[in-house]
């Protein structure tokens, strides 16, 4: 059984999951990818998967996307929170949910190689399982998340994301939350919105746009080449997005993640989809977002121990670069 356990000092929650350590194939032993007619996630292998939560099919009955419980799971739909004390810590059971989207039923390629429309599909069947998950009324948070390439710690060659609910907010996401709640009881304006208009007006930092949304190099941003897309309407929630709007975003994300290929050659990357946590009146605060990491740095003792990132490439200079590739 996972745990989680709270660390007093900065009151970050951390998961203790043995089982992940039982995985057959970890990120650094990965020596190659395996074949298709060994993926568990191809068509035909079906049985080497839980059985779908969730199914989109084509016309001929076949799937093109399913959403599968993890074999692995770093927390557990069945446990009950048991919340706890242990002298001068806070623990409780590993609650939550795991599931793994399998993306296509073709086992090569990235986003940025679908067409829109299965793109899309993924973007829906986070949506459409974040609210489902939502119904559970001990989740305080779902996150969705795509991990590309082994230094991401991706486990698997097949186009695949995840997403994750747990029973607490993480730290990220409630410093995020906390910055937006000052931002607006002290100009009774969202900090995003606000700096979504600055940076329509300035342009140094905008990558791509389109009607619905903008692709931004955040102003400070972490990592180098780091981008960040936002709806240009006020928005926290992304359970509620909608066509026309989601094939607009899909369309811009796999724009996105061309602009980074062929200017980068492919690196690995994380996206991580920022939503308003369950259950907190946040409607006018919080602005929802999707962040995309490219992994060109790895963090050392300075910025382990510091909390600080050191950043070689401004977002002004990689937002140019950017624009400037050709699709």
């Amino acid at each position: 059984m996972p745990e989680l356990r709270k660390d007093p000092a900065t009151e970050r929650w951390v998961i203790i999951s043995h089982e992940r350590g039982k995985r057959p194939i970890l990120p650094s032993e990965e020596q190659a990818p395996a074949p298709p007619r060994a993926c568990p996630f191809c068509p035909g292998h079906e049985s080497k998967t839980p059985p779908a939560i969730l199914s989109y099919c084509g016309a001929d009955g076949a799937w093109q996307l399913r959403v599968v419980p993890s074999k692995h799971p770093v927390l557990q739909v069945e446990a009950a929170a048991d919340r706890r004390g242990q002298g001068p810590y806070d623990l409780m059971n590993g609650l939550g949910a795991h599931e793994v989207v399998i993306e296509s039923p073709q086992h090569h390629g990235d986003l940025d190689a679908m067409g829109p429309e299965q793109v899309e599909r993924v973007l829906l069947a986070w949506r459409d399982r974040s609210l489902d998950l939502r119904r559970d009324l001990r989740m305080r948070y779902i996150l969705a998340f795509r991990n590309h390439g082994t230094a991401s710690g991706a486990g698997a060659e097949h186009p695949h994301s995840q997403i994750i609910a747990t029973p607490v907010v993480p730290k990220r996401v409630a410093e995020k939350l906390a910055g937006a709640r000052a931002w607006y009881a002290l100009k009774e304006r969202c900090l995003f919105c606000d700096i979504l208009r600055y940076e329509a007006e300035v342009r140094e930092r905008v990558v791509a746009e389109s009607e619905h949304f903008v692709v931004l190099a955040p102003f400070a941003a972490g990592f180098p080449f780091e981008l960040a897309i936002y709806p240009k309407q006020h928005a926290h929630d992304f359970g509620a997005l909608e066509r026309p709007a989601s094939l607009d975003l899909a369309r811009l994300l796999r724009e996105s993640l061309r602009r980074l290929k062929r200017a980068l050659g492919g690196p690995a990357y994380s996206i991580i989809l920022h939503t308003a946590p369950l259950a907190e009146p946040c409607q006018q605060e919080f602005h929802w977002h999707l962040e995309i990491i490219p992994l060109l740095t790895q963090m050392a003792g300075f910025e382990q121990g510091s909390g600080f990132y050191i950043n070689p490439t401004a977002p002004e200079e990689a937002a140019q670069y950017l624009r400037q590739v050709e699709l």
